[in-house]
């Protein structure tokens, strides 16, 4: 079991790229694998749950190829960059082959739920499974709807947990289905099935959820209709092969931006970031407690996944309430907001976040337990918490676990920036399932020496293989 040793950090003064983005390098090899010929992706993440669905598309018969093999994708250089980012696919069309063995998801539910969609339309069975984590995850909420179109599930009763055989046909049928929560996962799930569907598929959502999915598929010229918080899409349509671009994530930006903007006398500029608007609560949030954050955006529109630069300027951060429709685009950054307004001055209150408590972990039981061993004074509500701010004074360095969960032990580790006295975060190994090379950074941003105005970038080339300087 590895683990993070944290020392309290200095001000950050730096330009960097941060990996690929997670959402984007999951569905860049979904729908290229169903498109009609060969797909370049660049800026793909090697982390473990991205590399779990080209390890499941490519035993369903698609030919990937990572044009830069040689490169090791576990084992972060001490520069950070983890491996191969550039991956050739070789679309097969709408139809998959028969796997001859279960498919494994390892940790990753985007990819379990996703594929359960994909799955649906397949003539043929297929046993989806996943590692101790992913397993006492539920699925039913997306196994429900899929068995109204037609497919069949088995799974582990009462809430569908893997694994999970799914029973595809290939007499689909479409349906009009209203989630009863906000979920990406689910409604991407649907849409997907609904390429096998004769007619038109609509999801209604309570809330707007990320959009990567629609916005994804118009990049790959398949349709979809937006009317309200309604989204449809009609069946038949083949993606057309196209090349693609996985831009940085702002979920994994998400740790240094907080770092930066609670620090008085940073300055960090984060480049080539995506910026889907569906993806910058984060940003909204912060700019609300205080945080000073320039935005550029530079990307082509027709892509539909816009990508820019972010300047982040350090000035400290007051508390606010986190709430309402805006927690579905938060959903992944809600463990580093609560550090953040731990270290804000006033409360900060999260409310409306039950669907944390089924991630890889309980994360509202696993931010409060590790909160109290920094020395904040938090309290549990059923659905988030109440966290009463520092006031900028340091926390307390603890030794905390990761509760298996990446964002947990990365939220923490920036804890233990703004700590005093040593931070240990156990079972930190499960930071590969999202950002590979997150340890190297870290040891960057503890160990620089800042000189006065910004410093020469000290990390030359992150995840997502793109160059610090680039535009």
């Amino acid at each position: 079991m590895s683990e993070y040793r944290v020392k309290k950090g200095r001000p950050i003064a730096t330009e960097i790229t941060v990996p690929g983005d997670k959402s984007m390098s999951h569905r860049a090899v979904m729908f290229s694998s169903l498109s009609n010929g060969p797909c370049l992706i660049t800026g793909f993440l090697p982390s473990g749950d991205c590399l779990s669905t080209v390890d499941a598309f490519r035993a369903m018969g698609v030919r990937i190829d990572f044009l830069d093999e040689d490169e090791e994708p576990w084992i972060p250089s001490e520069e950070g960059a983890p491996g191969p980012t550039t991956l050739r696919v070789h679309g097969s069309g709408p139809r998959l082959s028969a796997s001859s063995r279960p498919v494994d998801c390892g940790n990753s539910g985007t990819t379990m739920r996703l594929l359960s969609g994909i799955l649906s339309g397949q003539p043929f069975t297929t046993v989806l499974t996943g590692d101790e984590s992913l397993s006492k995850r539920p699925m039913k909420r997306v196994t429900d709807p899929l068995a109204q179109m037609g497919a069949r599930f088995e799974a582990q009763e009462p809430k569908g947990n893997p694994p999970l055989t799914v029973h595809g046909t290939a007499s689909l049928k479409s349906i009009t289905y209203t989630l009863p929560m906000a979920s990406a996962q689910v409604k991407s799930a649907i849409l997907l099935a609904g390429l096998y569907a004769p007619g038109k598929t609509t999801v209604i959502e309570p809330e707007i959820t990320r959009n990567h999915t629609e916005t994804m598929l118009k990049h790959f010229r398949v349709k979809t209709v937006r009317e309200g918080k309604a989204i449809s899409i009609y069946g038949g349509q083949i993606p057309e092969s196209r090349d693609f671009f996985v831009p940085g994530d702002i979920s994994s930006a998400a740790f240094w931006i907080v770092a930066a903007a609670i620090q008085p006398g940073s300055e960090l500029v984060v480049r080539g970031v995506g910026l889907n608007g569906t993806r910058t609560g984060i940003l909204k949030v912060l700019l609300r407690m205080g945080a000073q954050i320039a935005e550029d955006v530079k990307s082509d529109p027709d892509d539909g996944e816009p990508w820019g630069t972010l300047t982040i300027r350090g000035g400290g951060l007051k508390g606010t309430l986190i709430e309402g429709e805006e927690i579905p685009n938060v959903i992944d950054e809600l463990p580093i907001l609560a550090v953040a307004g731990a270290l804000a001055s006033g409360t900060t209150i999260i409310r409306g976040a039950k669907e944390l408590r089924v991630k890889e972990t309980d994360r509202i039981a696993a931010v409060v337990s590790n909160l109290k061993q920094f020395g904040v004074n938090v309290k549990e509500l059923h659905d988030g918490m109440e966290i009463t701010g520092s006031e900028g004074e340091l926390l307390k360095g603890a030794r905390v676990p990761s509760f298996g969960d990446h964002r947990i032990a990365m939220a923490f580790a920036i804890a233990g920036l703004f700590s005093e006295g040593d931070t240990v975060i156990s079972g930190a190994e499960c930071v590969d399932t999202s950002y590979p090379g997150f340890a190297a950074h870290l040891r960057h941003f503890q160990s620089r020496e800042v000189s006065s105005g910004r410093s020469t970038p000290v990390i030359d080339r992150l995840p997502g293989g793109r160059e610090a300087a680039e535009d």
